[in-house]
């Protein structure tokens, strides 16, 4: 496996560990998924580059936004991994 496939396969595993750890929250009728961010940080960087996921870099928990999610949920899709939501 080349170097950029392993560096692609890290980053879709990544975001669908976010998105399978993740929770809900809601505030002002607005809801959000947060999760803890224990993971590779320039794997979450390129991430949050892309804006599939945003915080503070000081926080322990980070956000997914809605692109985020929904491509999280197309990979556990295409990776036939059930999403238990």
């Amino acid at each position: 496996m080349s170097n950029d496939s392993e560096k692609h396969l890290v980053k879709d595993l990544t975001l669908m560990l976010l998105y399978l750890t993740s929770w809900e929250e809601r505030d002002d009728g607005y809801s959000y998924r947060r999760s803890w961010k224990g993971y590779d940080f320039d794997t979450l960087n390129e991430l949050a580059k892309e804006e599939l996921l945003s915080g503070s870099h000081k926080a322990k928990s980070v956000y997914l936004s809605e692109e985020g999610t929904e491509l999280a949920k197309k990979l556990l899709k295409n990776y036939r991994i059930s999403d238990q939501e």
